[in-house]
């Protein structure tokens, strides 16, 4: 109402302003006439578009679940929906519905009904409720809403935000539409940003989001935006400083006709990561920074480089980040199991690939309590396994600890995102895995349990108070071996068959070290070191391997003795000195760029499960504000490549920026991973003129 106030107030100004001019009093008069007539076709339209939409509100109260602390809560919240079937179908927000116990869902009639969620889908945050209609003799007639077609939506459209703004039930709002197709990018422009729930679920992959300035609150989400024909263009997700953001009704529409059609919602997925062309020159294609190892894309051969021209036929043109979700939404609509015809561009060489289409899931699984352990868990999604560097699938992820209950007691205490693999030899692939086990174990005065700690393959004793163990991970500055191990005590000796044994568990083998060229494997027990037994039988002696290492020299050869398979060996093993740190590891700044890079240590190799060849640089400083910075490159990057030539080190990235900054190319693209998977960095910068000092770089050696 507040479009109606202001040309209300500009009619009273001008009408005031004629009524002390004596030259044209009939001329202001017909000017105010023409400015009601607008104001009153105005709030026609308003209450047009109302009468159609506002009766099929509904305001939305949920006792919902969440998890903390090893165990679940529960908790009040409301949120808005819209019914859209005469049977009582509702669409909400996914944020609004998921994870509850309970929902009820009040009308603009204050008739209340009990709701069910029929389908909660993160990857857009909608959810399909069904409300719990009384039985009768007389049918019940549900006012309910049209969902509108959202392709054509321009700035500038009339919209009304209906909804439960800070719980002030069935409330109305009026704005316009200010972008209809709204993707998140960071503060430089160069990168979509992921957009995440409370629960952690990502969201939004195949959403461009309509941006409005209707007012929205916490309280509105799940409320639908309205046209002035009385149409649900879009479902208000979101919204702050005076924005708001709806998801399209055309994504709503899928989701809710595939939800009654077959009751769950199934996507195919390739495993790329797409970035704009346009950058590249090109105004055709979708660029591939990213390839999902063991992905379909992977399997058939797709590369990061290459730019996909179409599938199946269906041209993927991705010339701006806006154009991002167009492309998941053709991927999403392949069908999980059938094979997709990729033709795309490597070079100046066109190829066509066939890939074998799998499931797209949510990026987190589904959380639930383990009373019995004191723990909160989940089962462990692809996206999970691989931001976690875990081998598969198998195992249930600790999500939370309960203090006082058997896991939180356990030593080697274990750690949230651990993942259980076994109780007592029970292997746990599943959280339902792990309920059965427990049902096998639970009167149990001891329980083993087998867990992945990082890389570590640990054995816990559960329902035993330990002490803490010491850090084997601190820095050895004088000889070292590259191993991990824990005390084999009592109770993992008995576990493995070899009671009455002393000694440490090998819980790792750290790879491009002396101990792993020497044949020590993971599951190995160490008895003694150079003919002196190691008796270690308790957590205090966790020390006591190392220790003994660190007081020989670097380039002796330690005789270790191994039982594996029931069987003594021995293994010599040659000691090295403690490997380079990051700190300590060559370094350059560039100042032209304004960034720093230095070397790749054997501690990155293990951390970031590189392999022996893995070459380029790690970006350690960028600059506010300087051109890596505003071009994307972000602090932790690993370099491959700069305008097509491989970054090996150090010396190679100074010697290519040397180049570079003689040659000014208009456009420097670095291919680079961040985290776990790798994209393509457009760098634009301003070259500076001759005799400037931007050019002095410094170089740190050790």
């Amino acid at each position: 109402m507040r479009f109606a106030n202001k040309i209300a107030s500009s009619a009273l100004c001008m009408f005031l302003l004629a009524a002390n001019c004596n030259s044209y009093p009939a001329h202001a008069y017909t000017h105010v006439s023409k400015m009601d007539v607008v104001q009153q076709t105005m709030e026609n339209e308003i209450m047009h578009a109302k009468k159609l939409v506002y009766p099929a509100l509904v305001n939305i109260f949920v006792v919902f679940r969440y998890y903390d602390g090893g165990r679940a809560h529960l908790d009040l919240a409301g949120g808005s929906g819209v019914i859209v079937s005469p049977d009582g179908y509702v669409i909400t927000n996914y944020h609004v519905a998921a994870h509850t116990t309970h929902i009820v869902c009040t009308l603009a009639n204050h008739k209340s009904y009990t709701a069910t969620d029929i389908y909660n889908d993160p990857l857009t945050d909608l959810s399909v409720l069904k409300l719990q209609l009384p039985k009768s003799p007389h049918p019940i007639h549900l006012p309910y809403a049209v969902l509108g077609d959202s392709s054509n939506l321009q700035a500038g459209q009339f919209v009304l935000a209906m909804g439960n703004p800070l719980m002030l039930s069935s409330s109305l709002s009026f704005g316009v539409i200010s972008n209809p197709a709204r993707v998140f990018t960071n503060f430089t422009g160069t990168d979509i940003e992921d957009q995440q729930l409370e629960d952690g679920q990502t969201t939004g992959l195949l959403t461009r989001w309509i941006q409005h300035d209707a007012l929205i609150l916490p309280g509105n989400s799940g409320g639908p935006l309205v046209n002035m024909d009385g149409q649900v263009i879009g479902i208000n997700e979101l919204g702050g400083d005076g924005m708001g953001f709806a998801i399209p009704s055309n994504i709503v529409k899928s989701v809710y006709k595939e939800v009654r059609h077959t009751g769950t919602i199934v996507r195919g997925t390739l495993g790329i990561s797409p970035e704009p062309v346009k950058k590249m020159g090109r105004t055709t294609g979708t660029l591939v920074a990213a390839v999902i190892p063991e992905s379909p894309a992977a399997l058939c051969g797709i590369q990061p480089g290459d730019v996909i021209l179409s599938i199946n036929g269906q041209p993927t043109n991705t010339l701006f980040f806006e154009q991002v979700p167009l492309f998941f939404q053709i991927v999403a609509k392949l069908h999980p199991g059938s094979t997709a015809t990729i033709r795309f561009l490597r070079g100046s060489t066109i190829h066509t690939a066939r890939a074998k289409v799998t499931t797209l899931e949510p990026s987190e699984g589904k959380e639930r309590q383990i009373p019995v352990l004191g723990i909160t868990a989940s089962n462990i999604t692809p996206f999970m396994a691989l931001t976690s560097h875990l081998p598969n699938t198998n195992g249930v992820m600790i999500t939370g600890i309960r203090p006082g209950y058997p896991v939180e007691e356990a030593h080697p205490k274990p750690q949230e995102d651990d993942v259980i693999t076994a109780l007592d030899g029970i292997s746990t692939p599943n959280p339902t895995a792990l309920e059965g086990a427990i049902k096998n174990v639970v009167n149990h005065k001891h329980v083993v349990m087998s867990y992945l700690h990082n890389n570590e393959k640990m054995l816990a004793v559960l329902n035993m108070q330990q002490n803490n163990s010491s850090d084997s991970d601190v820095e050895i500055p004088q000889a070292w071996m590259g191993i991990k191990t824990e005390v084999l005590l009592p109770q993992f000796a008995k576990t493995l068959h070899l009671t009455g044994k002393n000694g440490f568990l090998v819980t790792e083998v750290l790879p491009f070290t002396t101990a792993a060229g020497s044949g020590l494997k993971v599951g190995d027990v160490i008895t003694a070191l150079n003919g002196t037994a190691l008796d270690a039988t308790n957590p205090a002696d966790e020390g006591m391997l190392m220790q003994q290492i660190q007081n020989m020299n670097v380039g002796d050869i330690a005789k270790l003795s191994v039982i594996r398979n029931n069987k003594t060996i021995d293994i010599p093993v040659k000691l090295q000195n403690s490997p380079t740190t990051a700190s300590e590891a060559k370094s350059y700044t560039n100042d032209f760029l304004q960034c720093t890079v230095r070397n790749i240590t054997i501690f990155d190799r293990i951390s970031r499960h590189w392999d022996a060849s893995q070459k380029g640089v790690i970006v350690s400083n960028t600059t506010e504000g300087g051109w890596a910075n505003v071009g994307g490159l972000r602090e932790g990057d690993l370099i491959l490549s700069i305008n097509g030539k491989q970054i090996t080190d150090v010396n190679s990235f100074k010697s290519e920026m040397k180049y570079l900054e003689k040659s000014k190319p208009k456009v420097i693209t670095m291919y680079v991973r961040h985290h776990v998977l790798t994209n393509y960095i457009f760098i634009e910068p301003q070259y500076p003129a001759p005799g400037s000092d931007l050019h002095i770089t410094k170089e740190k050696k050790k």
